[in-house]
């Protein structure tokens, strides 16, 4: 008998254990593989690509959940002290089953640095090596855990090769990419029309999801310093961009089956960016986009956005926006994950709307955008 699913986290994250790369990486790229060093701060940071890549706090609080509520010190943590259910999936299903949690998303953690990689064929081996260790972290539980891809967008050739190969041989239903530019090039350009046509052949959803301190240019960092300005200013500013190079850069409108994520920026910023693009495309003296169909209905047809459990304006656009179109999610376990209790958070935000409305956000949404039944 098929699972059903009632609540879905669209975005909870795995905690790459240190010898991931070691172990599945193409033995040509063994001496490259990422690997975890201690600053001269003592801090912990990522060794990559020539690179040393974490943010003032370490890697070491990326298992901290609890952080937000003060119940765990993540400044004080190593890696490897992160939360168990990060490392392995069978102490994740009991935390899921604390929250009535009936499948996850999992996205990378480490896995987020790849996107600083400047070698083309070293970022296409680090993704591979992350893609079948990912698949085997959720084959245990094929019906609640789901893993997202990772995609090599240094080269549109290679990053297509990667698609088709945890499509077609993996069995992947979405895979994830940065929002910060690659090759400094919006994800619009023309040079990634293959992008994503792929993506609309292989019916593969594509979530773009932001990392904090990863070594990409990111807009505010050079006006915000500390670490919760930038994750106010990065995460969801990225995100807009992205947002508008894929709405009025025509990228929907070029490739009508493309399904895209906002992941992790929070939601509600959403409506009044779209409400602007829909105010340009009617101002015959603004509209310099080429567009045909409004923004907000290709928005509809073909973006999904992800809110945090806190936001309290998830009740007010759930309508608004179009409940299909909504995720939600945890962020587990990130210091700044919700666990316990996300859930709840939701299903208050959402107690006074109809009950199809509510399913949509809870689970409905989520799979609708990853295909999921």
């Amino acid at each position: 008998m098929a699972r059903e699913y009632h609540v879905i986290d669209a975005d909870a994250h795995v905690l790459e254990p240190l010898d991931l790369w070691a172990n599945y990486i193409d033995p040509k790229f063994a001496d490259q593989a990422p690997s975890v060093v201690v600053r001269d701060d003592g801090k912990e940071a990522l060794a990559l690509s020539g690179k040393v890549l974490g943010s003032k706090r370490g890697i070491g609080v990326a298992g901290g959940i609890g952080a937000r509520d003060g119940v765990v010190c993540s400044d004080t943590m190593s890696y490897s002290d992160g939360k168990p259910g990060g490392f392995d999936p069978h102490k994740r299903i009991p935390d899921m089953d604390l929250d009535g949690i009936d499948a996850a998303f999992l996205f990378p953690t480490l896995g987020l640095f790849a996107g600083a990689i400047d070698d083309p064929a070293l970022a296409a081996a680090v993704c591979r090596a992350y893609n079948r260790w990912i698949v085997d972290y959720c084959s245990s539980y094929p019906d609640r855990l789901f893993g997202i891809g990772m995609l090599p967008l240094q080269s549109v050739e290679l990053a297509i090769e990667e698609m088709k190969f945890i499509r077609n041989v993996l069995g992947l239903r979405a895979a994830c990419i940065r929002p910060t530019p690659y090759s400094e090039k919006m994800i619009y350009h023309r040079d990634y029309a293959p992008f994503w046509s792929a993506a609309e052949d292989l019916d593969l959803a594509i979530a773009f999801h932001e990392g904090a301190g990863a070594a990409m240019v990111q807009v505010g960092s050079d006006r915000f310093s500390t670490p919760g300005a930038r994750h106010i200013v990065v995460h969801t500013m990225e995100m807009m961009m992205a947002a508008a190079s894929v709405i009025w850069g025509g990228v929907c409108e070029r490739h009508p089956k493309v399904k895209i994520g906002f992941m992790e920026s929070g939601g509600g910023w959403i409506a009044p960016w779209i409400d602007r693009m829909d105010r340009h495309f009617d101002d015959h003296d603004m509209n310099d986009s080429d567009l045909t169909i409004r923004p907000s209905d290709l928005f509809r047809r073909n973006c999904w956005i992800s809110f945090e459990p806190v936001e309290g304006t998830l009740g007010l656009l759930a309508d608004y926006i179009g409940p299909e179109n909504i995720l939600w999610a945890t962020d587990y376990p990130h210091p700044d994950g919700f666990f316990p209790g996300a859930p709840a958070m939701v299903r208050e935000k959402l107690a006074l709307l109809p009950a199809e409305t509510r399913h949509m956000v809870m689970a409905g949404g989520a799979m609708a955008f990853y295909g999921l039944g």
